[in-house]
């Protein structure tokens, strides 16, 4: 790699084959690291954020088209306006977090998140909440690259893997749990009440921020350089391309979870004919089974067989339920009813929990110096992407699923595609000792 593409202050390790192993982290690292369960808590907070925002709403589309009168394909904007901006602010925030440290850029995106979410809550048109839902993203992106980078300032190796697992087990809590919670606010209240609870869960989640997350990048390993060195450290980040494989994959995978997401509310509640109340319990058992497949990848498979078979494995698994998907959304086999349907959703969902840690963790052990640009790209590639898929899935209406496993398809097969052109893992496997 030319050395013009990532600066020598800020070393950015990156090889074509393995990546490269790194000195231990100082002692205010280690310090952190003895907080143990509640670090641990508090990145599981931050990580369950995105979710929250996105799935409590989930049971509300239809309530919001109404209210706001407006068609569904402008109200799923609403959820690619967020998205958008949570993929927009990871690259702000990202190299901002590398040259200041973890926390304050943290804080004050968690202020701005609550900010904006209360405004939601008085959203007269559905234009106006547009464009509140993506000020929210833009600010919410600040808890998904941080966290992901204090992962990497405390951890390494497959103790990463393991911790990405982990924290999988506590993010994933929120998808299960916040359907179910925008059903319920929905029995009480409408669609508004569900922000006013967002604001709620935001300001709780800013105070516990501020009063127990410590730094965990140390002064003398901030970057001091400005938006050009930043830019230079991506583009190095990029021209790797292993750390760009996984980038990709990762990104595809989480798009064929996203148009899922985006898609499910309609598929099951319109055309299927579900109340918001068993949307929100066959998500649930969906994420479920994301939760329970991730750790089984973090406590049994990781140190066993290696994280490029377990991904591997993974995205087999998410092409073909994919697959299966289209065959009965497009009528192949009949009127197939809504549990295949859910079945194979299940499937799909719960293949997540092999792709999702260890495209971040492989990634991730490629640059131990610009965690928070390296976590910045991560995030940014799967919110775009997952962004352009959502509009997709609604592209002929509310009565067919049929864009949806399209989507889900295409981006399955994109992963797997990706992940054996750029990343070739038979290569490290022959390059390691």
């Amino acid at each position: 790699m030319p050395e013009s593409g990532v600066s020598r202050a800020q070393h950015v390790h990156m090889t074509d084959t393995a990546p490269v192993t790194s000195p231990p982290r100082p002692t205010a690292t280690a310090a952190a690291r003895r907080t143990g369960l509640l670090v641990t808590l508090v990145l599981g907070g931050l990580t369950a954020l995105p979710p929250l925002s996105m799935d409590m709403y989930l049971p509300a589309l239809p309530a919001v088209t109404d209210a706001l009168h407006a068609p569904a394909s402008t109200v799923q904007l609403t959820l690619t306006a967020c998205l958008t901006g949570m993929a927009l602010g990871q690259v702000v925030v990202g190299p901002m977090s590398d040259r200041w440290g973890r926390r304050r850029p943290l804080l004050l995106g968690m202020i701005i998140y609550v900010f904006a979410t209360a405004i939601c809550v008085f959203a007269p048109t559905v234009e106006l909440l547009i464009g509140f839902r993506l000020l929210q993203g833009l600010a919410g992106a600040a808890g998904i690259v941080i966290a992901r980078a204090v992962v990497r300032d405390m951890y390494d190796g497959m103790e990463m893997a393991r911790f990405f697992s982990t924290l999988m087990l506590i993010s994933g809590v929120a998808p299960v749990i916040a359907p179910v919670i925008g059903g319920q606010v929905l029995r009480l209240t409408d669609w508004r009440g569900i922000f006013a609870v967002l604001t709620v869960v935001g300001t709780l989640l800013t105070l516990v921020v501020w009063k127990w997350l410590r730094e965990t990048l140390p002064p003398e390993e901030r970057h001091t350089g400005g938006i050009g060195d930043a830019l230079r450290t991506m583009r190095g980040l990029l021209a790797d391309r292993v750390f760009t494989g996984y980038m990709i994959a990762g990104s595809l995978a989480f798009a064929a979870l996203f148009a899922y997401v985006s898609a499910s509310p309609f598929v099951v509640q319109e055309i299927y004919g579900a109340s918001p109340q068993t949307f929100s319990m066959l998500f649930g058992i969906n994420s479920i089974g994301l939760i329970v497949v991730g750790q089984i990848n973090g406590k049994i498979l990781v140190g066993r067989i290696s994280l490029d078979k377990a991904l591997g494995f993974g995205l087999s698994v998410i092409v073909l339920a994919a697959t299966a998907l289209l065959l009965m959304t497009s009528g192949v086999f009949g009127d197939v009813g809504l549990v295949p349907v859910a079945s194979g959703l299940f499937v799909l969902m719960s293949a997540m929990g092999l792709a999702m840690p260890n495209t971040n963790a492989q990634a991730l052990m490629r640059t131990k110096h610009a965690a928070g640009s390296a976590s910045a790209l991560l995030g940014t590639s799967s919110f775009l992407i997952g962004a352009v898929a959502s509009p997709l899935v609604g592209i002929a209406g509310e009565a067919t699923a049929v864009p949806m496993a399209v989507v889900q398809l295409v981006c399955a097969v994109g992963a797997m595609t990706c992940f054996l052109a750029l990343c070739r893992p038979w290569q490290q496997v022959a390059a390691r000792p």
